[in-house]
């Protein structure tokens, strides 16, 4: 691999780490949360009544929405189901596969984020909606980096296709068509083992 891609790279990582600090050191100090004992982030007694100021009533909320919105509200809200089905497969799959292969196994809780339905500025529906949209946003990543380390163990070879968003794993495929770099890939000998 060009040197100057494996540099690109390792700057790009650390800048990406850089700016998520930066992102939640903002976050904080624009927020002043404090932490209760259950980790959970609340706000002053202060904020807490202008974000509860804000908050529209759930009724006049659901009817002035859009028609398009009120008709694919069930199409969106039957997702849920094989959302919850693919949950439960990726957590037997991990507890089988990566066991048996030895694989680090991607923790859960770094991907399923629900914690907006706690801002008080929230109605009752937009809190459903949050809640659902964090943890089927959240269930998709978390199978993202799950089949990422599955690729990684059996198929680390990168496309002859650049591809648009490649997961975290992808830095460390070896280039397409080069054999002897695969014929001596670690994973390789992990399968002959």
């Amino acid at each position: 691999m060009d040197s100057r891609i494996v540099s690109l790279r390792a700057e790009i990582s650390g800048l990406q780490e850089i700016l998520r600090s930066l992102e939640e050191a903002e976050t904080q100090q624009a927020q002043q949360p404090s932490t209760n004992p259950h980790d959970k982030m609340f706000f002053d007694d202060d904020t807490l009544a202008q974000h509860k100021a804000l908050r529209s009533s759930t009724i006049p909320y659901i009817l002035n929405l859009p028609i398009g919105t009120h008709l694919s509200a069930p199409f969106v809200y039957a997702m849920v189901f094989p959302i919850v089905f693919l949950d439960i497969c990726l957590f037997i799959y991990q507890a089988v596969c990566f066991r048996l292969w030895k694989v680090a196994r991607v923790q859960r809780v770094d991907y399923v984020v629900v914690d907006r339905h706690n801002l008080a500025y929230l109605n009752g529906i937009e809190k459903l909606n949050c809640v659902y949209c964090g943890y089927a946003n959240g269930i998709f990543a978390y199978a993202k980096e799950i089949a990422a380390r599955t690729e990684q163990f059996w198929c680390p070879i990168k496309h002859a296709t650049r591809i648009a968003q490649p997961h975290s794993q992808y830095g460390d495929f070896i280039e397409f068509g080069d054999a002897d770099a695969w014929q001596n890939h670690p994973s390789r000998k992990k399968l002959k083992e």
